[in-house]
């Protein structure tokens, strides 16, 4: 008998960690491109689901923003279809011409997860599998550095994630390189589809795995993707650490108030700056859906800590003022 490939019993080493929480007889969805990553995801989820009798469901968006998208979504179909899986696709509407916020690569990534969340949630899925690698993390790492997001952003994205629905939203490679991805699908006779997008240098992260990573590579040495990864996991470790810590606060300083929430200026005033100012991002958020910038945070704190009689300051969905010894955010 032939050794099995490296790249194949790596993917599949990881597929089957993640999958070990999702009881039996379960459904799982994958999302499913056609390139390399996804496509070795794919390939590595049916085999295991099938010991666990598991049933695998891929799903491909169109986002109808390059010629020939729907060949690409049927070309998709018919290989997910030759693994032995269910097989869907479904045409989105990407509401943006490249001026919104974030421009078309965060509306075409909007309207993706929404479609595979209600698929998800029709097929009573209990996990949602993305094939994001750890190339693609500690891309995810540089470019929130670069824009000084913050360790939200230098965080990078979740192996693991359950939504308001029970959702799983999984990520199981990313541990493992882009390049074992091609070699799966090389070893498995798989030809993966090649996004031209991913050529294409007037996109950020393009520019980011062409250009810059190789240059850090080349001038500060091997492993520079491997150590963003870990920058990520370990910023995720704090934070979560940091949510409990917020959680178990906000109980006893948040009140509810007229059209929106208080919160205590003393107990405030009492937490160090970087927990003062997730409480504030925190009550925000959970109250109005509103994702407070770095700036607007800091405002909202002086509120706090340099008191000087200002007057409420405007935020997305909700204002923020002090009257007498509290915070009081209310809708606008």
């Amino acid at each position: 008998m032939p050794s099995l490939s490296p790249a194949i019993a790596e993917l599949r080493r990881a597929v089957r960690t993640a999958l070990l929480d999702l009881p039996d007889d379960s459904t799982v969805v994958v999302a499913l491109s056609g390139g390399a990553d996804s496509l070795a995801l794919a390939a590595a989820t049916a085999f295991e689901a099938r010991a666990r009798s598991i049933q695998v469901v891929s799903v491909t968006i169109d986002h109808g923003l390059q010629e020939r998208s729907a060949e690409v979504a049927a070309s998709a179909v018919a290989k997910a279809e030759g693994l032995g899986i269910r097989a869907l696709s479904e045409r989105v509407h990407v509401a943006c011409s490249g001026t919104g916020t974030g421009g078309p690569e965060a509306a075409a990534r909007d309207a993706r997860y929404a479609a595979l969340r209600r698929i998800a949630i029709e097929l009573r899925a209990r996990a949602v599998l993305l094939g994001h690698t750890l190339d693609d993390q500690a891309e995810t790492v540089l470019l929130g550095l670069a824009r000084g997001s913050g360790a939200a952003s230098l965080m990078g994205m979740a192996p693991a994630r359950t939504d308001d629905e029970g959702v799983a939203w999984l990520r199981p490679m990313l541990a493992v390189r882009r390049e074992v991805t091609r070699a799966f699908c090389a070893a498995s006779d798989l030809t993966p589809w090649d996004d031209p997008h991913n050529l294409q240098d007037r996109f950020a992260r393009v520019r980011v795995r062409e250009r810059v990573l190789p240059v850090l590579e080349t001038e500060l040495g091997p492993g520079i993707a491997e150590a963003l990864a870990r920058t990520a996991e370990q910023l995720r470790e704090d934070a979560e650490a940091f949510d409990e810590m917020i959680h178990e606060t906000i109980e006893d300083i948040v009140e509810h108030a007229e059209a929106g929430i208080s919160v205590s200026v003393a107990a405030l005033a009492a937490n160090p700056a970087a927990l003062r100012n997730r409480i504030i991002r925190l009550v925000a958020d959970s109250e109005f859906g509103a994702s407070l910038t770095r700036t607007q945070t800091v405002e909202v704190a002086r509120l706090v800590t340099d008191w000087s009689g200002q007057g409420p300051i405007d935020l997305p969905g909700c204002t923020a003022a002090r009257q007498g010894g509290r915070i009081v955010f209310t809708a606008r």
